[in-house]
């Protein structure tokens, strides 16, 4: 057999490739076939004929046969695997197969004079099973095996019919027909042989194909359309990967790896200002600069929406430059259709095993270090920190606490005055909410707030709150007003704003002395649903205020954008008027509002200086601790009263009885 097999996948050879491929494992049998036989037949004849018969021809033959079976043996040449080089081969191996045919008889035909009857007997037996083994071996060549049957057999029939020996020519007739039945035989067998070929080369193919086309569903299920980034499915696939591999670590050492969440900043309000489409073409964008930024260490993914997921295999310490300089990436400037835009990038970074084990925890608390950035430096890159473990620990207390919670019993309405700097006369209130659970005592508003907003339990708490501030607003005189804070949820929420408007009815509260206040933050989900929804609510008799100015980054725009009534600067503002340039962006606040006949309202005011300040830039609401603390409304209503501000005399008399 061949030293070595052929490379060329069964799948990719043609038909004359298989076929030669097939002969080169049979054609040594063959001529070792005959080496064995001529050197029988040279040894019977030794003695009896002459050394050039009985050595000297025989040795060349063998030595010939020799020389190409060791050719045979050794691995196909690279031009033996093409359907040309094959051919080339066959041809050769048929003309060589006759040339030893007619060699090899010829010369055992010159022997038949020599010897006696056993001698002679010996040649018809070399020839008779010489061409009989060589048929078997030419299987799939029937061309060279049909020369050899030939060459071989009516030389040998001659023979035997003109011997005159009876035994000798029934067996020159017998070999004759045996070889016709053999070369028939042959014939078939090698149809059959072909249509194997055909069909596994067929197989093969189709297989090859499910293959392509299962490798390429395989790739389109873990890649994103839009950007051709991974998708979510292969992230998640990716950091399990991780796990298991450290899992397996038997080194005794944890290398760390890192899970970064990147977040787009503006880019909600530029999808909703010019268009999916825009905004599709500005991830495409996008996802090319991450891609060419990805590989080795990092892997990127889109995770969803504007959201991208980063995999950091390698040090800690160069997670955060590294995923800094995407975001850096990111910032750049995008150009489409002849505009730049600019969007900004906010990162939270989570390191194994500090940060967690599981590729749940370790997400969570990337996202979680990510929403804090957005909360307190839009535009950074953080580690998720000890610190931040103990604020999830937290807020984990307060959403098992509100789960079990009886809110009807539990929240309080606490109401902060917000004063006219002329008359210094309290001109609305504001409700804000309080919680204190029976088992963590106070919570802060801010927290518990939030954490039924992860829960999907806000809507609930928001109409518990503003039944308790429409029973404190109906207890103040009627020109006080009364402020009330909307989540991002309640204002998608049409059962919500619908319940709210039949709670204003069932009060018989004019209107117009309600103000909800929405934050900047709270309407960049959907711009278009909030936007219909503070205008039914305008549309029903109440007034909107955006609450916490300045904070958001697109102001100008909800601005524009919005029905709106009031501005509520933030209290950030305040704090920097102590500089020149701090008063003059007080003052411009002030002037935009006014240019847009919108009322304006400045928080945070906890010095005399700083009412001085913002009553001389001509804001004429005011709200903050030097004014006011938020407080019950027995409270409030006391403060009224030392106020000495005219109340409906049963509110009078309804202070005195609780007194």
């Amino acid at each position: 057999m061949p030293f070595s097999k052929s490379h060329l996948p069964p799948g990719e050879q043609p038909l004359v490739v298989a076929t030669l491929l097939h002969f080169r494992r049979q054609v040594p049998w063959m001529y070792g076939l005959l080496i064995i036989n001529a050197v029988a037949l040279a040894y019977t004849h030794t003695g009896l004929a002459p050394r050039l018969l009985s050595h000297a021809i025989p040795a060349m033959m063998v030595l010939l046969i020799g020389w190409r079976m060791f050719r045979w043996l050794m691995p196909p040449t690279p031009d033996m695997l093409t359907e040309a080089g094959a051919q080339r081969a066959i041809r050769k191996a048929t003309w060589l197969g006759s040339f030893f045919a007619v060699a090899f008889v010829a010369w055992a035909l010159s022997l038949g004079s020599y010897g006696g009857p056993y001698e002679q007997g010996h040649v018809v037996v070399f020839v008779g099973t010489t061409v009989l083994g060589c048929l078997f071996c030419l299987t799939h060549l029937p061309g060279a095996a049909t020369a050899v049957g030939i060459l071989v057999s009516l030389p040998l029939v001659a023979y035997c019919l003109t011997s005159g020996n009876s035994v000798f020519v029934a067996v020159g007739i017998n070999v004759a027909l045996v070889t016709i039945v053999f070369l028939v035989i042959l014939k078939d067998a090698h149809k059959v042989f072909q249509g194997l070929v055909t069909s596994r080369n067929a197989l093969i193919a189709e297989r090859q194909q499910a293959q392509r086309l299962s490798d390429e569903n395989r790739q389109l299920a873990h890649t994103d359309p839009l950007t051709s980034l991974p998708n979510r499915r292969f992230f998640f696939k990716a950091l399990e990967t991780l796990l298991l591999a450290r899992q397996h670590d038997t080194s005794g050492a944890v290398a760390p790896f890192c899970v970064g969440v990147l977040d787009l900043d503006r880019f909600k309000a530029i999808n909703d200002t010019y268009g999916h489409v825009y905004g599709d073409r500005l991830l495409e964008a996008i996802g090319r600069r991450l891609s060419l930024r990805a590989g080795g260490a990092v892997t990127i993914a889109r995770l969803g929406g504007d959201e991208f997921g980063v995999l950091f295999d390698g040090p800690p310490e160069q997670a955060e430059p590294t995923i800094a300089a995407l975001c850096a990436a990111i910032h750049a400037p995008v150009a489409i259709d002849g505009m730049e835009v600019t969007l900004g990038c906010s990162a939270g970074i989570a390191v194994y095993p500090d940060a967690g084990t599981t590729a749940h925890a370790l997400f969570d608390r990337s996202d979680y270090a990510l929403y804090h950035v957005k909360a307190h430096h839009r535009g950074g890159c953080a580690v998720f920190s000890p610190e931040q473990e103990a604020l999830i620990r937290v807020e984990q207390r307060v959403e098992a606490a509100l789960q079990v919670a009886c809110l009807e019993r539990e929240l309080e309405v606490h109401y902060q005055p917000i004063f006219d700097t002329r008359s210094m006369a309290i001109s609305s209130v504001e409700a804000l909410a309080r919680w204190k659970s029976p088992t963590l005592g106070e919570i802060a508003p801010a927290t518990f707030i939030a954490a039924a907003e992860r829960m999907g339990i806000i809507n609930r708490v928001t109409l518990i709150l503003f039944e308790r501030a429409l029973e404190g607003l109906a207890a103040l005189p009627d020109p006080i007003a009364l402020s009330f804070n909307l989540s991002a949820q309640d204002i998608m929420s049409p059962a919500t704003m619908r319940e709210i408007v039949r709670m204003i009815v069932a009060t018989n509260i004019a209107p117009r002395r309600i103000v909800f206040e929405v934050t900047e933050t709270s309407l960049v989900t959907d711009m278009a649903t909030a936007r219909e929804a503070l205008q039914r609510l305008r549309s029903f008799g109440v007034r909107t205020a955006l609450d916490d100015f300045g904070t958001g980054y697109s102001s100008l725009c909800s601005l524009h954008e919005l029905p709106l009534d009031i501005l509520k600067v933030d209290r950030t503002f305040v704090s920097g008027m102590a500089t020149g340039p701090g008063r003059s962006m007080v003052s411009a606040i002030r002037n935009l509002a006014q240019s847009l006949s919108l009322e304006c309202t400045m928080e945070g005011i906890e010095t005399e200086t700083q009412l001085i300040e913002i009553s001389l830039a001509g804001y004429r609401y005011a709200q903050g601790f030097l004014l006011g603390r938020p407080m019950p409304i027995d409270a409030l209503l006391m403060t009224m009263r030392e106020h000495a501000l005219q109340l409906p005399e049963a509110t009078l008399l309804g202070m005195r009885g609780a007194a």
